[in-house]
């Protein structure tokens, strides 16, 4: 019931804009890839799922993203690198961290780059959600 009214709202904001909001995901895990794409789908979103940020910063979709779920460890750059290089290119994308891993300094490192959350794992499919509206109205 609560994710099909948060879908009501997020098609009229996109209907409002005129330009469709997609929602990039980042996270080395096919499944959580999956369940995310899926979830943020049935809220009514577009998403575009990379299996690592060093996939997401060559497909130059970094200014189409309205919103950014990363996952903060993975091979590669991690999702604390892909935050400070996409703010070193001057690329502001609202943020949400999520992991599995997270201890306080990782959090106030991604909020001090301007996470817009950061969540652990397993987190709430609704905190989620709420948090991705908060950052796609931002």
């Amino acid at each position: 019931m609560i994710a099909q009214a948060l879908a009501s709202r997020y098609r009229s904001t996109m209907a409002i804009q005129g330009k469709a909001k997609v929602v990039a995901i980042v996270d080395d895990d096919d499944l959580m890839r999956a369940a995310l794409q899926g979830l943020l789908k049935s809220a009514g979103l577009l998403t575009q799922a990379f299996a690592s940020a060093e996939e997401f910063l060559g497909s130059g979709h970094q200014h189409d993203a309205a919103c950014l779920i990363t996952d903060i460890r993975m091979p590669g750059v991690s999702g604390l690198e892909l935050q400070a290089r996409l703010n070193g290119d001057h690329c502001r994308i609202p943020t949400i961290f999520i992991t599995a891993h997270g201890d306080a300094k990782m959090r106030m490192q991604a909020m001090r780059g301007g996470a817009m959350d950061f969540l652990a794992k397993p987190f709430d499919d609704e905190v989620l959600l709420e948090s991705v509206r908060a950052a796609m109205e931002n």
